[in-house]
C-alpha cells in the first residue's frame, strides 16, 4: 500500500527525510517544456597521419553551455572523443573543393569536416554561427552564470543532459545576421536527435578507428558490455534522447541496500573507475519507488509514540514474555537494516566528495581560465576608459566652444536688438518727418487755393524759401541726371573708338613688321649678290660695273651718316650694335665677315619679327608665373617643357637661380650664408697659383659683349671676384680655361654670389670630378662617349667623316667644356643653357647631335677632308632656327636615358686612364734618355732648341 502511495507522489516531491537532498539530486525544472531540437548528426572528420589519414564518421553534438561541438564515434558512447570550440572559432568553405567540404579553426588548429550534402554542410555552417552568436552575447550581459548555476555539467568533459535549461533566445543583433541568408533546412534523417535511429549516410574512406583515442573508445566499449546494460539504447549518449533524466542516487541506493548491497558496492566501484561522469544516466524507472527508510523512520516514529519501550514493559510486569522477545528481535533485525542504510549512505557521501573533489578542479581550471579572459578583458577595458577620458575632454572641449558660441550669439543678438531699436527709432523720425512734410504742404496748398491773406501763416516765408530751394534742388539733380546719361555714352563711345584703334594699330604693326621681315630679307638677299657679283667664280678683268658694284656694296655696309645723304642709295635696316644680351651684332673684322655676320643678324631679325610662337610661349610662362606667385617652382613636367622650347628674356634671371639653388642647395646649407664672402676675402688678402693665370684671361672671357669689353666694365671686376673665390674653394682645380666663360654667361642674368654658385653647380654636379683638371680626363671622355652616340644616331653622318678621316673633337671639344659659348648665335646658346641649368650635362649630348643632324645633308655633300673641316669651324653660326634645332634636339634624338651615358662614360674613362699612363711612362723614359745623353748631344740638342 505505501509502495502504490510512493508511485503516485510526483517525481519532483522532495524525499520524506530530515536533511534536504542535495541539488543534484533535484529533477530538472524545464521537463515538459517545448525545447530547440539539438544541433547533432553525423558528420565526417579529417584525421590521422601517414596511410590512417583520411575521413571518419563521427556523431557531432553541440553544447550551449560551453559553447563546445563534442564528438563521438557513434551515438550510443558516453565518452566524447574530443570537442571543438566554437566560441572563438571561425568557419569556411571552399566552391572547388569537394561537395559538403567545411573547415573550423579554433585554437590555432583546423578542423576540415564533410557533411554528406552541400544543403546539410550550410545548415551546420548556419547553425554554428547561431549558436556562436547566442553564446557571445550571453557572455557580454552575464547570464551564463546564471543559466549554469542549476546544472551540474560532468567534472570531466563538462556534458549535461537535455533537460538542462538553455542559454535566452537570439537578441535582435542574431536576428539581423540570421536574416543575410535564407535559413537551410536539413532533413530530419541527416541532422538532429533523430538522426542517431539511422544508419550513418556517409561511408569513411578508411578505417573508422582511431589510435589516439584508443582509451576512450575501450571505456565506451566496455561500459557498453556491463551487467544489465546490454541494450545500445540504455547507453545512448545524453545529448539527443528525449526522456532522459537524471535519477536521484538516494533512491537508487536505497533500492539496493534492500538486499543487493554488494553488487551495488562493486557496480559503483566500477562505474566509478570506467566512467568520467559523476552521475549515472539511464531511463526513468516506471515502478513505484521503495520508500523503506521513510516508513521504517515512520514505524519507529509511531511505536515510539504510541507504546512505552521495552525496558518499561520488562520491569512493569517482572517477567519477559514471547511477544517482548519478538519486539525485541524485529526492534534487532529493523537496527541492522538502518546500520547497512547507514553504510550505503556513507559509500554515497564517499561518491558526492569524489564529485564535489572534481567540482573544484574544474571550478579551479574555469577560474583560471576566466582570470586570463579577464585579464584581456581588463585590458580592453583600459582602452575603453582610456577612449571613454578622450572622448569626454572632447566633449568639454565641445562644451566650451558650444558655451562660447552661445555667449557670441547672445551678443549678437543683444547688439541685433539694439540695432532693431535703432532702426524703429529711425522709421518714427521718419515717419514724423513725412508727417511734418505733409503737414506744411496741405497748408501750402491751401494758401495757394485760398490766394488771400487771410490763408497765410506765419510760418509762410519759411516754407516758400524752403520750397524755392527743393525746386532747386530738384532742377539740379535733373540736370545732373542728364549730364551722367551723356557722358555714360561718352565713354561707351570713346572705348570703342579705342578698342577700333588699337585694332587697327595692331592689323598695322602686324604689316609693318611682316614688311620689316621681308625687307630684312630682301636686304640680306641683295647683300649676298653683291658680294658674289663683285667676286665671281670666273671672274676676269675688272671693268666699270665692278666699280658700280663695290660702291653700292659700301653704301650698303655704311651706317646712316647725316653728311652724305646723296650715297645712300638702299640701305639696310638698321641693325643695334648690341643685342638683348649685350653681343656685339656686328664685330669689327674683315669686309666679308662682316657682311656675313649682317646677313645673319637680318635674319636672324626677320626670324623675331616672324616668329609667332615665341608670343604664344611668353603667354604661358606668364600664366605659368601667376599660377605660381604665391608658392615656390617645384620640378613638373609642364616646368620641363616650357625650359625646353626657352625660357623668355624677362624671366630668365628667375629661373636661373631657382635651377641652381635647386643643385647645391645641400652645398649651400653646409658652408652657410656668408661663405662666398669668406673666400673673397681670402683670395684678396692671399693671391695663389691661379690668380696670374686668371688676370690674363679676363680680357680674354667675351671680348664682343659690351660688359667685359674694358678692364673697367663691371662685369669683368665680378668675373674676377667668381674665379679667385672658386679657385680657393676647389684647389684641385684652381682655375681651368672655359671657367671665366661660364663665369661670364651666368652673370649676364645672376648676382655675383648667385653666379659663383652657378659656376659650382656645373663643375661639381653636373660634370665629373676630373672634367677642369689639368688634363682634362673627363672632358676627353665624354668626346669618345659622344663620337659612340653620332654612330648611333647619325651613323650616315659618322661613316662619311671616317671615310675622310675627319676628327670632329678638335671642334667639339669646346662645345662641352664651355657648354657651347661662342660655338652658336646668342639665342640659341641662351636655349641651351635653359636646359642644361634644369635638366644636367646630357643636354649637352643631345644638342651636339642635333647640331649635326640639322647640316647632315651640307656636310654628306663636301668631299674633301679640307671642306669639311673648314665647315666645321663655322657651321654652327649658320644655324638661326631655334625651334628647329630644339625639336631635333629633343624629339628626334629620343630615347636618351642618362644611364646610357653614365655606363659609356665608366667604361672609356678606364681606356683614358690606361692611354694616359702609357703616356707618362713615354714621357718619363724620354726625359731619362734626355737626362744621360751624351755632351756632344746636349750641345746640339741645346743648339736646336736655339735655332728654334
Amino acid at each position: 500500500m505505501r509502495e502504490e502511495e510512493a508511485a503516485a507522489e510526483p517525481e519532483n516531491a522532495p524525499t520524506p527525510q530530515s536533511e534536504p537532498s542535495p541539488p543534484a539530486q533535484e529533477r530538472p525544472a524545464t521537463l515538459g517544456r517545448d525545447l530547440p531540437p539539438k544541433l547533432c548528426g553525423y558528420l565526417n572528420k579529417l584525421s590521422g597521419k601517414g596511410p590512417l589519414k583520411g575521413f571518419k564518421t563521427r556523431w557531432f553534438v553541440f553544447d550551449p553551455l560551453r559553447c563546445y561541438l563534442y564528438y563521438f564515434k557513434g551515438p550510443s558512447d558516453a565518452l566524447p572523443l574530443g570537442y571543438i570550440d566554437i566560441a572563438d572559432a571561425c568557419f569556411t568553405y571552399d566552391l572547388e573543393a569537394e561537395e559538403g567540404q567545411l573547415e573550423i579553426r579554433s585554437a590555432g588548429r583546423d578542423y576540415t569536416l564533410k557533411a554528406p550534402s552541400a544543403q546539410v554542410m550550410r545548415y551546420w555552417l548556419q547553425q554554428l554561427q547561431q549558436k556562436r552568436w547566442e553564446f557571445s552575447n550571453n557572455c557580454i550581459v552575464g547570464q551564463r552564470d546564471n543559466r549554469t548555476s542549476s546544472v551540474f555539467p560532468d567534472s570531466a568533459t563538462g556534458l549535461v543532459a537535455k533537460d538542462a535549461p538553455f542559454l535566452p533566445q537570439t537578441t535582435d543583433i542574431a536576428e539581423s545576421a540570421r536574416s543575410v541568408l535564407d535559413e537551410e533546412v536539413a532533413p530530419e534523417t541527416l541532422v538532429g536527435e533523430r538522426a542517431a535511429n539511422y544508419p550513418s549516410p556517409v561511408n569513411p574512406t578508411t578505417i573508422n578507428f582511431s589510435l589516439k583515442h584508443l582509451g576512450t573508445e575501450i571505456r565506451n566499449s566496455m561500459s557498453s558490455l556491463k551487467p544489465g546494460r546490454g541494450n545500445n539504447e540504455n547507453r545512448k549518449s545524453v545529448f539527443y534522447t528525449e526522456d532522459w533524466v537524471l535519477l536521484d542516487p538516494t533512491l537508487k541506493d536505497l533500492e539496493e541496500a534492500a538486499g543487493h548491497d554488494e553488487k551495488r558496492k562493486r557496480e559503483s566501484a566500477e562505474s566509478s573507475r570506467g566512467s568520467a561522469f559523476a552521475f549515472d544516466f539511464a531511463k526513468a524507472s516506471h515502478r513505484g519507488k521503495r520508500p523503506f527508510l521513510r516508513d521504517m523512520i515512520g514505524t519507529s516514529k509511531s511505536r515510539n509514540g504510541s507504546e512505552s519501550s521495552p525496558v518499561e514493559w520488562v520491569v512493569t510486569n517482572g517477567k519477559p514474555s514471547t511477544e517482548i522477545q519478538l519486539r525485541i528481535q524485529a526492534q534487532q533485525e529493523e537496527l541492522n537494516k538502518v546500520k547497512e542504510d547507514l553504510s550505503s549512505q556513507k559509500e554515497l557521501v564517499r561518491l558526492l566528495q569524489q564529485t564535489l573533489k572534481c567540482s573544484q578542479q574544474e571550478k579551479y581550471s574555469l577560474n583560471t581560465a576566466c582570470a586570463s579572459l579577464d585579464h584581456g578583458m581588463m585590458q580592453l577595458l583600459h582602452q575603453k576608459d582610456h577612449q571613454i577620458q578622450a572622448l569626454n575632454q572632447q566633449l568639454d572641449h565641445i562644451n566650451q566652444q558650444k558655451d562660447r558660441m552661445e555667449q557670441e550669439v547672445k551678443a549678437i543678438q543683444d547688439k541685433l536688438t539694439g540695432m532693431s531699436d535703432q532702426l524703429n527709432m529711425f522709421r518714427e523720425t521718419i515717419q514724423a518727418k513725412d508727417e511734418v512734410i505733409m503737414k506744411l504742404s496741405r497748408q501750402l496748398s491751401e494758401c495757394e487755393n485760398n490766394h488771400s491773406p487771410q490763408g497765410v501763416l506765419p510760418g509762410a516765408p519759411f516754407v516758400n524759401k524752403d520750397l524755392q530751394e527743393l525746386d532747386r534742388l530738384k532742377d539740379a539733380l535733373q540736370g545732373y541726371r542728364t549730364q551722367n546719361k551723356f557722358l555714360n555714352k561718352e565713354i561707351l563711345e570713346l572705348s570703342e573708338l579705342k578698342r577700333n584703334a588699337e585694332m587697327r594699330e595692331k592689323a598695322l604693326e602686324a604689316k609693318c613688321t611682316s614688311l620689316e621681315a621681308r625687307l630684312c630679307q630682301v636686304e640680306s638677299k641683295h647683300l649676298v649678290l653683291l658680294q658674289e657679283v663683285k667676286n665671281p667664280v670666273c671672274s676676269g678683268e675688272k671693268g666699270p660695273t665692278h666699280e658700280v658694284i663695290s660702291r653700292l656694296l659700301e653704301d650698303a655696309l655704311k651706317v646712316d651718316s647725316p653728311e652724305h645723304p646723296e650715297q645712300t642709295v638702299l640701305k639696310p635696316s638698321p641693325v643695334s650694335e648690341y643685342d638683348i644680351y649685350g653681343f656685339k651684332t656686328v664685330p669689327e673684322d674683315s669686309e666679308e665677315e662682316t657682311l656675313i655676320v649682317k646677313v645673319r643678324a637680318l635674319d636672324l631679325k626677320s626670324m623675331s619679327l616672324t616668329d609667332s610662337q615665341e608670343i604664344s610661349t611668353g603667354v604661358k610662362w606668364a600664366n605659368y608665373f601667376a599660377g605660381t606667385m604665391n608658392r615656390e617652382m617645384v620640378r613638373s613636367p609642364e616646368l620641363k617643357s616650357l625650359i625646353r622650347w626657352g625660357v623668355p628674356h624677362e624671366h630668365r634671371s628667375k629661373v636661373w637661380k631657382w635651377c641652381v639653388n635647386l643643385h647645391v642647395k645641400k652645398y649651400r646649407d653646409k658652408c652657410g650664408s656668408g661663405y662666398f664672402n669668406s673666400l673673397l676675402k681670402k683670395a684678396l688678402e692671399k693671391q695663389n697659383p691661379a690668380s696670374k693665370q686668371i688676370e690674363l684671361d679676363l680680357m680674354r672671357t667675351l671680348p664682343n659683349n659690351k660688359h667685359y669689353a674694358s678692364p673697367t666694365s663691371e662685369g669683368i671686376q665680378k668675373l674676377r671676384n667668381i674665379l679667385l673665390a672658386f679657385s680657393w674653394r676647389n684647389p684641385d682645380v684652381g682655375y681651368c680655361q672655359g671657367l671665366n666663360r661660364l663665369a661670364a654667361i651666368a652673370l649676364l642674368y645672376l648676382e655675383q654670389e648667385e653666379a659663383f654658385w652657378c659656376l659650382v653647380a656645373i663643375t661639381e654636379c653636373f660634370m665629373t670630378p676630373d672634367y677642369y683638371t689639368k688634363n682634362l680626363l673627363g672632358s676627353q671622355v665624354d668626346q669618345r662617349v659622344f663620337k659612340d652616340l653620332l654612330s648611333e644616331k647619325l651613323p650616315r653622318l659618322h661613316a662619311h667623316f671616317e671615310q675622310y678621316k675627319v676628327d670632329f673633337s678638335l671642334i667639339t671639344f669646346n662645345w662641352f667644356l664651355v657648354v657651347f659659348v661662342d660655338s652658336v648665335v646668342s639665342d640659341i646658346m641662351f636655349r641651351i643653357w635653359d636646359s642644361f641649368l634644369y635638366e644636367g650635362p646630357k643636354v649637352i649630348f643631345r644638342y651636339a647631335l642635333a647640331v649635326f643632324k640639322f647640316k647632315e645633308d651640307e656636310f654628306l655633300k663636301l668631299q674633301d677632308n679640307m671642306s669639311i673641316f673648314k665647315y666645321l669651324r663655322y657651321f654652327t653660326r649658320t644655324i638661326l632656327d631655334a625651334r628647329k634645332l630644339t625639336y631635333i634636339a629633343f624629339a628626334d634624338m629620343n630615347p636618351f636615358p642618362m644611364r646610357l651615358i653614365q655606363s659609356r662614360r665608366a667604361f672609356h674613362l678606364e681606356k683614358v686612364r690606361l692611354e694616359l699612363s702609357e703616356l707618362e711612362v713615354i714621357r718619363q723614359d724620354f726625359l731619362r734618355e734626355r737626362e744621360t745623353a751624351t755632351p756632344e748631344r746636349r750641345d746640339v740638342i741645346s743648339d736646336d732648341d736655339e735655332d728654334t
